[in-house]
């Protein structure tokens, strides 16, 4: 591995597979990713895709959930995840995102860090409440989390 930094940018119809396999090489569910993908931010290095964070809008963009976080095994540790979603996080408020969600089964302790803190499901947006994450992709025993723009 060089030492230059992975390239993020906005992820693009083309990236969709790239973006579907690193999800699932990290366990991650792909309901809704194809949808969502307008909203994604990839990182590549040397021409592979290494990184991908993404966010969906839900309802008429006053909240959206932060999902499909993944670095690649070789770059875990060197603070890509924590820049991806920097930027996803500031990408969601240019648009207008009153308050970001999540769902997670294994990073509630990364997560406080960018200003997320747990809550319930009942205090969640029915709109939020309605996205593919909340309805049947992540386990009911996720933890909810949310962050106020």
């Amino acid at each position: 591995m060089t030492t230059t930094a992975p390239i993020l940018r906005p992820a693009s119809p083309d990236d969709l597979p790239r973006v579907e396999a690193l999800l699932t090489a990290n366990k991650l569910p792909l309901d809704g990713v194809r949808e969502a993908l307008p909203c994604f931010v990839v990182a590549e290095h040397d021409g592979a895709l290494v990184g991908v964070a993404g966010t969906e809008r839900c309802g008429v963009g006053q909240y959206a959930l932060l999902r499909s976080v993944a670095v690649s095994d070789a770059w875990k540790g060197k603070g890509l995840g924590r820049a991806l979603v920097t930027r996803v996080i500031a990408d969601a408020e240019s648009r207008g995102a009153r308050a970001l969600y999540l769902l997670t089964t294994t990073a509630e302790q990364y997560f406080p860090s960018f200003g997320f803190r747990q809550t319930t499901r009942a205090t969640v947006p029915a709109e939020v409440q309605s996205s593919v994450e909340f309805t049947s992709a992540c386990p009911a025993s996720a933890v909810v989390m949310v962050r106020e723009c």
